[in-house]
C-alpha cells in the first residue's frame, strides 16, 4: 500500500491530493493514509502536507529502492525485481540464500548498508549506510559452468560503461574492480552453484563506493580505494548509478546467454583496460612473477608475457593481479 501510494504521489508532483481521494482510492482510511505519509517522511521523503488540499510530494530521498529505481530503467528483466534492505550482512549471502527459491533471472538484492560484506578470498568490504552501492544480481542462465568467469567481465563492462555515460573515467583492471584515478572504486564478487555441466545459479555481487568519505576508508585501504564523490569532489545519486548499471548489463549479458557473443563486453574491457600495455605483477598461490601485459583475448583471458619470454592466457579467478609499486 505505501508504495502505491509513492507511485501516486510521484506521478502528481505539480498537485496537491486530497486525502479522501487518496482513502476512496485504495480502500483505507484516513488515518492509515496519515500513517503511511508518516513512513514515507521517515524514510527521506519530503511531502508537503495543507489543510483542505492534501499532500504533495516535493522531493525523494537517494535511496535504493524499486519504487526510486524504476523511473530510470529500460530493462525488460534485470533489475524487474528488487529485494530491498536497509541493513544486512551480505547481499550475496541472502541472494544465494533466495536463488534456489526464484525461477526469474535478473532479480537484484541491494542493501543501503552492509555489516559483512563479502569482497574476493574472504576480505571484509566496507559498506557504510546509504553511502554506496551494494547490491547482487541474481543470474539463471543455460549455459556451461566453464563459461560462468565471462559474467564477472560483463559486470566490469556495464560499470564501467554506465560511469563514463555519467562523465567519470573509470578503467578496468581486470577482472573484476573498477578504478578511478589508479584507486578501487568498485568491486565484483561473482559466486555459483552448478552441477557438471548445468548452471544452478550465479549471484555477480557489486560493490561501489558512491558518496563515502576519507574517514569511511580504514587506514589499511585508504591509499588503495576511493569514491566517486572524493575523486569528482561532490555527490552523485546512487539511484541514477544502478539504473544505467542494469540498463547496460542487459544486453550485454543477453548476448552472451543468447548467442554466446561477448564481442562488446570484450571491447569495453579491452579499450578501458588500465592493465595493458603494463608491468605487472601475477601471483599464483605464494609465487610472484614479473610479466607484461600483451592484451585480453576474445575469450576474456588476459595474455601476459614474462620475462623469460613466455606468452601465457591467464584465466580470472585463478591468479591475483598487482602493479609493481602500487594497487594497479
Amino acid at each position: 500500500m505505501k508504495d502505491e501510494i509513492l507511485r501516486l504521489l510521484k506521478e502528481n508532483t505539480k498537485d496537491f491530493i486530497s486525502g479522501q481521494e487518496i482513502s476512496e482510492r485504495f480502500g483505507v482510511s484516513r488515518t492509515a493514509i496519515w500513517k503511511y505519509m508518516n513512513q514515507l517522511k521517515i524514510e527521506g521523503y519530503e511531502i508537503e502536507s495543507v489543510s483542505k488540499k492534501g499532500y504533495r510530494l516535493l522531493d525523494s530521498p537517494d535511496i535504493l529502492t524499486y519504487e526510486e529505481i524504476y523511473d530510470g530503467l529500460s530493462t525488460k528483466f534485470i533489475g524487474r525485481k528488487i529485494i530491498h534492505f536497509d541493513s544486512i550482512d551480505s547481499t550475496n549471502s541472502k541472494a544465494k540464500e533466495l536463488a534456489s527459491l526464484l525461477d526469474e533471472d535478473g532479480t537484484v538484492v541491494i542493501a543501503e548498508e552492509q555489516t559483512m560484506g563479502k569482497g574476493r578470498l574472504g576480505r571484509n568490504f566496507i559498506s557504510p549506510n546509504r553511502k554506496g552501492i551494494w547490491m547482487s544480481i541474481i543470474l539463471k542462465p543455460d549455459i556451461n559452468p566453464l563459461k560462468v568467469s565471462m559474467v564477472t567481465q560483463i559486470g566490469a563492462a556495464a560499470i564501467n560503461k554506465a560511469f563514463r555515460e555519467m562523465k567519470i573515467e573509470t578503467l578496468i583492471k581486470w577482472p573484476n574492480d573498477i578504478l578511478l584515478n589508479k584507486k578501487k572504486l568498485c568491486g565484483i564478487l561473482t559466486e555459483m552453484s552448478a552441477e557438471l555441466t548445468k548452471v544452478n545459479f550465479i549471484v555477480m555481487g557489486i560493490g561501489i563506493n558512491v558518496n563515502l568519505d576519507k574517514d569511511d576508508f580504514t587506514e589499511e585501504v585508504r591509499e588503495t580505494a576511493t569514491s566517486a564523490k572524493i575523486e569528482i569532489g561532490k555527490r552523485i545519486s546512487r539511484k541514477e548509478i544502478v539504473a544505467r548499471i542494469l540498463n547496460n548489463f542487459e544486453p550485454l549479458y543477453k548476448a552472451f546467454v543468447e548467442k554466446e557473443d561477448i564481442e562488446e563486453t570484450i571491447a569495453i574491457c579491452r579499450e578501458n583496460s588500465i592493465l595493458i600495455d603494463r608491468e605487472i605483477r601475477v601471483i599464483k598461490r605464494e609465487n610472484s612473477i614479473r610479466a607484461k601485459v600483451l592484451d585480453i583475448n576474445n575469450k576474456g583471458e588476459l595474455i601476459v608475457k614474462y620475462e623469460d619470454g613466455k606468452v601465457e592466457n591467464l584465466i580470472s579467478g585463478e591468479i591475483s593481479i598487482r602493479g609493481l609499486e602500487s594497487y594497479i
